[in-house]
C-alpha cells in the first residue's frame, strides 16, 4: 500500500473513531424510560361548567380561552357539539410517590374536578380521591385503590442538580400518553411572578400542556422536579420549561397527607428587591437582602421590632441573597418556631428574635390613595416635585406621624413618583431621615452634591416603596 493509502486509512480511522466516542458520550435514555415509565400515570378530570364572564375569542370556546388566561391546563380537542355541555374533561400527568396509590400532580390539574381518573400505561384506570391541593406551589396529592403495590418513583436532590445536567420528562403533551421528552437544566432558583414560594428549576425541556404534574427525572432516573409551567407567547413549547423541585414538593405531600392542609410561616412585612443604586444609598456593601417597605402592625416583625427601612440579610442559618428568597424561607418554617433575624440598619448590623406566625388565606381591603392638600406658594425642589405637608386628618386617616404629599410632578422630574404619593423617608449615604416639613426636605437636598444618589421611601395606597433617584437638578 502506498504511503498515500496508508494516510489516507488512518486519516478515516480517526475521524471513525471521533464519531463513535461522540456517540458514546451521547445520553442514553432508553434504560431510564424502561424502569421508570411505568410510575408515570395520565390524569382526567371531569368537572361541571360554568358559565364565565371571560372575553369572547374567535374560534375559541371558553375552555381554552380560559385555559389561556390561567395556566396550559390541557384539554381534550373540542368537536362539533349540539346544544350546552354539562360537563368539561381536562388532561394532565402525575407519578407515583408510593406503593399504595399515593401520586403526585399539579394543583391546577385537579382544580375544580368533581371527578378524578389515573390511567396507567397498561391501560388500567382508577377513580382518585383528592386529598389535598395546595395553590401556592401548585401541589396536588390524590390517592387510588390499586389492589396491589404499585411501582414507585425514587426521589433525587434537586440541590445537587447542576446547570448544563441532563433531564428528562414523562407526560401526556396534548393527550399523547407516555410521551418523552429530553433536554438540559438551564437555571436554578427562578422566580415567577405571584410564586412566590417555589424556586423553580428552568429547563429547555419539552413540556406542553398535558406535561403539568408530571415528573423532571435527573440521569440516574431519580425524580428531581414536577414540570408545572410553561413560558409561552402561542399556548406551545418555547424552551421555557419550569419545575417544582421535589424537594418542595414531597414536605407540601406530607403536610397534605398527615393534615389535608398546608402550615407556612409569615413575619407580616411587605419588601423589595435591593439594587446597586438601594445597596449605594444604604450603605451596604453589595446588592443584597431584602428591603423592608413596610411592617404590619402586631405581627411577629412588628413585635421583634423591625422597622421599614431595615435590610434583612439572614434568617436564622439562611443568607437572603434576594428578596425573593425571604418569602420562601419564611413560608418553609414552621408557625410558632423561633427565628433570628439579621437587618441592616443604618449603616450597622442588628440582630433581632422573633416568633414565626401563620400564613393565612386573607386580604386586606386597599385603601383610597391620599388626597393631596392644596399647595401652598412652594416652588419645585431639587427633585422636580412639589410637596405639602399632610394635614392632621390626613394623618389619622393614614395612621401616619409625619410624611409630606406630592400636590405636583414637573416636567423632567428626578423621582419616579406620582402625584398624591406620600414621601416618608430620605436615605443618603446610610443615613434616615424622617420627613416631616417642606423646609427640612429642601434644606437635606439644597446640602447634597448634584450627582448624589438618594433613596425615598415612598407610600403609595396601601403600599410602600422605595425610590432610587439619580441626581438632582442644579435648583428648585
Amino acid at each position: 500500500m502506498s504511503p498515500l493509502k496508508n494516510w489516507i486509512a488512518v486519516l478515516l480511522l480517526a475521524f471513525a473513531s471521533a464519531a463513535a466516542a461522540q456517540v458514546r458520550d451521547l445520553p442514553d435514555f432508553t434504560r431510564l424510560v424502561e424502569e421508570q415509565g411505568r410510575a408515570v400515570v395520565n390524569i382526567s378530570t371531569t368537572q361541571a361548567v360554568r358559565r364565565s364572564a371571560l372575553p369572547q375569542i374567535p374560534n375559541m370556546d371558553d375552555e381554552e380561552v380560559q385555559e389561556f388566561f390561567r395556566r396550559f391546563i390541557p384539554r381534550q380537542q373540542p368537536g362539533p357539539q349540539q346544544g350546552p355541555r354539562p360537563e368539561s374533561r381536562s388532561l394532565g400527568s402525575g407519578f407515583i410517590v408510593s406503593g399504595d396509590g399515593y401520586i403526585l400532580t399539579n394543583a391546577h390539574v385537579i382544580d375544580g374536578a368533581e371527578e378524578v381518573t389515573v390511567k396507567f400505561t397498561d391501560k388500567r384506570e382508577f377513580k382518585a380521591k383528592v386529598i389535598g391541593a395546595d395553590r401556592r406551589t401548585d401541589i396536588a396529592l390524590i390517592k387510588i385503590e390499586p389492589g396491589s403495590p404499585l411501582p414507585a418513583v425514587k426521589f433525587g436532590d434537586p440541590n445537587r442538580l447542576k446547570v448544563g445536567e441532563w433531564v428528562l420528562a414523562i407526560g401526556s403533551p396534548f393527550g399523547f400518553e407516555n410521551t418523552v421528552t429530553a433536554g438540559i437544566v438551564s437555571a436554578k432558583g427562578r422566580s415567577l411572578p405571584q410564586e412566590n414560594f417555589v424556586p423553580f428549576i428552568q429547563t429547555d425541556v419539552a413540556i406542553n400542556p398535558g406535561n403539568s404534574g408530571g415528573p423532571l427525572f435527573n440521569m440516574r432516573g431519580e425524580v428531581v422536579g414536577i414540570n408545572s409551567q410553561i413560558y409561552s407567547r402561542t399556548g406551545g413549547f418555547m424552551g421555557l420549561s419550569f419545575a417544582i423541585p421535589i424537594d418542595v414538593a414531597m414536605d407540601i405531600q406530607k403536610q397534605l397527607r398527615d393534615t389535608g392542609r398546608v402550615s407556612r410561616g409569615r413575619i407580616g412585612v411587605v419588601i423589595q428587591e435591593v439594587s446597586g443604586d438601594l445597596a449605594t444609598s444604604f450603605g451596604l456593601d453589595r446588592p443584597r437582602g431584602a428591603l423592608v417597605n413596610s411592617v404590619e402592625k402586631g405581627s411577629p416583625a412588628d413585635k421583634a421590632g423591625l422597622q421599614a427601612t431595615d435590610i434583612i440579610v439572614r434568617f436564622d442559618d439562611k443568607a437572603v441573597e434576594a428578596s425573593g428568597d425571604l418569602p420562601r424561607i419564611v413560608g418553609g418554617t414552621r408557625p410558632g418556631s423561633k427565628a433570628e433575624l439579621e437587618v441592616w440598619r443604618k449603616g450597622a448590623t442588628r440582630t433581632l428574635s422573633l416568633t414565626v406566625g401563620e400564613l393565612q388565606e386573607d386580604q386586606v381591603a386597599a385603601r383610597d390613595r391620599p388626597r393631596a392638600q392644596k399647595p401652598e406658594a412652594v416652588a419645585a425642589n431639587r427633585l422636580g416635585l412639589v410637596v405639602a405637608e399632610l394635614s392632621a386628618k390626613q394623618k389619622e386617616d393614614l395612621k401616619l406621624q409625619h410624611g409630606l404629599v406630592v400636590t405636583e410632578v414637573k416636567a423632567g422630574a428626578r423621582a419616579e413618583v406620582r402625584r398624591g404619593d406620600v414621601l416618608l423617608t430620605l436615605v443618603h449615604k446610610g443615613q434616615h431621615t424622617d420627613l416631616k416639613s417642606v423646609e427640612q426636605l429642601n434644606k437635606l437636598l439644597g446640602g447634597l452634591d448634584r450627582n448624589a444618589v438618594i433613596t425615598l421611601q415612598v407610600r403609595r395606597g396601601e403600599s410602600v416603596a422605595f425610590v432610587t433617584v439619580n441626581g438632582l437638578t442644579d435648583k428648585g
